[in-house]
């Protein structure tokens, strides 16, 4: 039987190759990454790739993002600490424990279940207390808990999405992957006051944002 792979040590090179040296310059984000146990977040047959460059399945047609994406998207939020940030597609947690090392309180929306109450599961086996999961559509966002500092969305949505940039608190922060022509487009939206201004922040491929707001079921 293999021997399992140093996990600490394949984070930490994660880190350096992956992360800084490719523009990812928040040392709380890089402290964040270095610290989350990414091979608890992924299905049993993939952890020996948990800290490979790449989008790994985790079930229902879902994926983890790559290491770099998450570390973007958290960058991007400019999270000092002290945030309420929403976060929709939950997926397997990954990204909400690195969030929760990061912010005051985390609320992240899964639209299937099962994949829900795993990431639920796992959060509560890391003791991890500022994250709220939540199973539905997160397409729409959560109105009746707006406004949030920050909100991470882990789909592409359709078109700048309007419902989601109104659920921004004044200086809150939006980043969401928008479709366009030959990738998607991670795209960060600050609003101040009745200002809304946004930026691109990389080229990306996501799975689509699936609901009310975003695309029909597939």
């Amino acid at each position: 039987m293999p021997h399992e792979p140093n996990f600490a040590t394949l984070r930490a090179g994660m880190v350096d190759r992956q992360l800084r040296r490719r523009g990812i310059v928040d040392e709380r984000v890089l402290a964040a990454m270095a610290e989350v146990p990414r091979e608890r977040f992924v299905p049993e047959s993939e952890r020996r790739r948990a800290y490979t460059d790449s989008a790994l399945p985790i079930g229902h047609g879902q994926t983890i993002s790559q290491p770099w994406i998450v570390a973007a998207i958290c960058q991007a939020l400019d999270l000092d600490g002290s945030e309420r940030v929403l976060e929709i597609g939950t997926g397997s947690g990954y990204s909400a424990c690195v969030l929760s090392k990061l912010a005051a309180e985390v609320l992240t929306i899964e639209r299937h279940p099962e994949l829900g109450a795993g990431a639920r599961a796992r959060l509560e086996d890391l003791g991890v207390t500022k994250v709220e999961v939540l199973v539905g559509d997160g397409s729409r966002g959560l109105p009746e808990r707006a406004p949030f500092d920050g909100i991470a969305v882990h789909a592409t949505a359709p078109a700048r999405p309007a419902s989601l940039i109104e659920q921004l608190g004044d200086g809150g922060r939006l980043v969401v992957p928008i479709a366009s022509d030959g990738a998607d487009l991670l795209t960060a939206f600050r609003r101040e006051g009745d200002r809304v201004d946004s930026e691109v922040v990389a080229p990306c491929r996501f799975v689509p944002l699936v609901g009310e707001e975003g695309y029909e079921p597939g």
